[in-house]
């Protein structure tokens, strides 16, 4: 760490000396940073007013060109491309657990915030959205507790979709890849005039599955899904703006094609169960988002609304005996709202203040069949929840001397979560038997403080240190079978990070390494219930993640660039007793991939003689993970592993065609692993894939 430390601030003063050459190196070294983000705009969200490249923030932007060359379709497709970012195939859209620096949840709420326009995306099931229409997204690794509050205790994805105002474009795209793979997408966006913009969108995708089930034959994971977008925009006066936005998906997936497996040595059987199983999901989201700006303020509100349901049917066993099918409903209405104010332009002290509030009616049914008992496990349960927030966060620029920053910021959280449980037992003989009948209620309070100094040299490149105070409330698990399990505690962490943003060699290469120390106590680890069947949360005692992360572009030639990425995590719990006499003092953090790896070029072609086409642009990458473990007691892991992933477009005006394969070399992994019982089961990563687009623009 101290090497690599020091090898950061002998990069950065270099880069800072031979870069300070005046305003016009300046001006074009932002240009080429924004190449990186978003085209020619300045990034700016819902909560920030700044470039992100110039904030004190590990942050990854991902712009609908890179989306677009490397085929990122969900949050799933991150997973190594980002450093130190993992989320597992769980096997359907009913959940995706993101991990960040060894941060994440398999079950109850997330870690890890996910926003789309300013929308929280608050339950676990709501995260595998379509990625369609996307103008950008930003990934900011570390705790965001103090401007996103709930749920951000490892980081935060913000989702961009398209804005009218920007965009005037119809695209029409279509695509066929192998496993009897479709897709359809149409969109338009226009103006009506100078002052209001719509955008309209809709998709339609069918997978065969790439995974078969030998039982039935046939395969274990087809599914079928739609979707659908609507934006309107308007300017009522120079200074007001209302954007709506609006969106609805529908999928239907044969899912969790698990096996048994055996931990030793690292073997998955085949699939192979008699009873369907599947996830279907509707979901509607809607947001409002109004904004007045004077030359020194400016003044938002964001209103959401989300309401989803799902239904999963799952052969429990996993096996081609008849011993218990589960049935899993789960529906949610979720309101929030925020306002917010903040300082506008270049000053000496910027400042924001904020206050959040949200409603979550969330209600799950359970019933589970014991098949050779002829009886049924019938559980109801509401959660209710509502919360609200205050926060600030200052900046002093120019603190003492010109380009050193002080920011300081501060949040309170409260929470309050109601509970109501009603579990009975139905014999063979229809006979009702109630197990429990409980309610409950609890209320969290939390101030998370944060405080961030940054040294701005000339030419833009930065420094900075932060310490940052991380909170995740706690909760009810609901179908506990121990009255000692019934709640667990809210999790606390403090997180350490240095880094730098900078280039060098005019632009030829730019660069950021952050290092990051993080400490919390009260861990929430997902465990198995007494009899082995289903999931509890149990906090451990105290844990620990350090690392490291960096990000490499280079732009070789005009139309050669190279882009690297590597994440390092070494995530493990310095105390943890499991209640069961089993210590995990020194044992590495599940689900928390050791090392994370990507690299990928990007070479085009403009043709002489453009009759045919206009020119060809390759590019190809590797990403590769690992290892890591699936449990706490580390005796099932995933070696480090990689894919080779490649694209090859043939463009010619508005029209693009694209030849692309993904995990070229089919590499065997493990996607996702978990133990009911005293049985592990797995799923097999995805296989080679490929595939053709047809994309027009008009």
């Amino acid at each position: 760490m101290q090497k690599i430390l020091i090898c950061t601030l002998i990069f950065i003063a270099l880069c800072s000396f031979t870069e300070a050459k005046g305003d016009d190196t300046i001006s074009n070294k932002d240009s080429i940073v924004m190449s990186y983000t978003a085209g020619e705009i300045v990034i700016q969200s819902f909560k920030r007013n700044d470039n992100i490249s110039q904030l004190p923030i590990s942050a990854t932007v991902l712009s609908e060109q890179i989306l677009r060359e490397r085929n990122i379709s969900s949050v799933k497709d991150f997973s190594g491309f980002i450093p130190n970012l993992f989320i597992p195939d769980y096997g359907s859209k009913m959940t995706s657990p993101a991990y960040i620096r060894g941060i994440g949840s398999r079950i109850n709420a997330p870690s890890v915030g996910l926003y789309v326009d300013g929308v929280p995306y608050f339950d676990r099931s709501t995260f595998d959205i379509t990625m369609e229409d996307v103008d950008r997204i930003e990934v900011l690794r570390g705790p965001q507790g103090t401007i996103y509050g709930r749920n951000t205790m490892g980081g935060i994805i913000n989702v961009y979709t398209k804005s009218p105002f920007k965009y005037q474009e119809t695209n029409i795209g279509l695509s066929a890849a192998n496993y009897n793979t479709y897709y359809a997408n149409a969109s338009h966006y226009g103006k009506i005039s100078n002052n209001f913009g719509y955008a309209l969108s809709g998709n339609y995708m069918h997978t065969g599955g790439y995974i078969t089930n030998h039982y039935t034959g046939k395969r274990a994971n087809p599914m079928d899904a739609a979707s659908a977008r609507m934006r309107l925009s308007w300017r009522a006066n120079p200074g007001l703006f209302l954007h709506l936005t609006s969106a609805y998906e529908y999928s239907d997936q044969d899912g969790y094609p698990y096996a048994q497996y055996t931990d030793s040595i690292n073997k998955i059987k085949n699939v192979n169960y008699n009873s369907p199983s599947y996830f279907r999901r509707n979901m509607s989201t809607t947001g409002l988002n109004i904004q007045y700006t004077t030359e020194d303020i400016r003044f938002n509100s964001q209103s959401s609304f989300q309401y989803f349901d799902g239904e999963q049917g799952l052969d429990q066993d996993f096996t081609s005996a008849d011993n218990f099918y589960v049935v899993f409903n789960q529906r949610q209405r979720m309101y929030s709202q925020e306002f917010n104010l903040k300082s506008l332009g270049e000053r000496d002290y910027e400042w924001l203040f904020g206050a959040f509030g949200f409603y979550q009616d969330y209600g799950t049914n359970n019933n589970i069949q014991f098949i050779p008992q002829d009886s049924l496990n019938l559980q109801d349960i509401d959660t209710p929840s509502t919360g609200f927030a205050l926060f600030h966060q200052s900046v002093f620029n120019n603190l003492f001397t010109k380009g050193l920053s002080l920011t300081l910021g501060i949040r309170y959280d409260w929470e309050q979560i109601k509970a109501h449980t009603l579990i009975n037992g139905v014999n063979k003989h229809d006979i009702y038997n109630t197990i429990r009948n409980q309610r409950d209620k609890d209320t969290y309070s939390q101030v998370t403080p944060k405080i961030a100094l940054q040294y701005t040299f000339a030419n833009k490149d930065i420094v900075y240190a932060s310490i940052t105070k991380g909170y995740k409330s706690g909760g009810f698990n609901n179908t506990a079978q121990l009255e000692e399990d019934r709640t667990f505690a809210p999790e606390h962490s403090w997180s350490y990070e240095l880094g730098t943003k900078a280039s060098c060699l005019d632009n030829l290469i730019y660069t950021d390494i952050s290092l990051f120390y993080i400490r919390w106590n009260d861990q929430q680890i997902s465990q198995t219930q007494p009899d082995g069947r289903g999931f509890i949360l149990r906090n451990a005692g105290r844990s620990k993640s350090k690392g490291v992360e960096a990000n490499l572009h280079i732009n070789a030639l005009e139309n050669l660039s190279f882009q690297l990425s590597y994440g390092y995590t070494h995530a493990r719990f310095k105390e943890y007793d499991d209640k069961k006499g089993n210590d995990y003092a020194g044992k590495y953090l599940p689900m928390v991939p050791s090392n994370t790896f990507s690299a990928a070029v990007n070479y085009s072609i403009k043709m002489k003689n453009k009759s045919i086409i206009d020119k060809i642009v390759f590019n190809g990458q590797y990403t590769g993970l690992g290892k890591l473990y699936w449990r706490e007691d580390n005796l099932a892991k995933q070696p480090f592993y990689g894919m080779l992933n490649g694209r090859l477009s043939f463009v010619r005006d508005n029209l693009s065609f694209d030849v692309w394969a993904k995990n070229i070399l089919d590499e065997k992994y493990i996607s996702y692993y978990f133990k009911s019982g005293k049985q592990s089961y797995a799923q097999q990563g995805r296989p080679f894939e490929c595939g053709i687009n047809l994309n027009l623009k008009f």
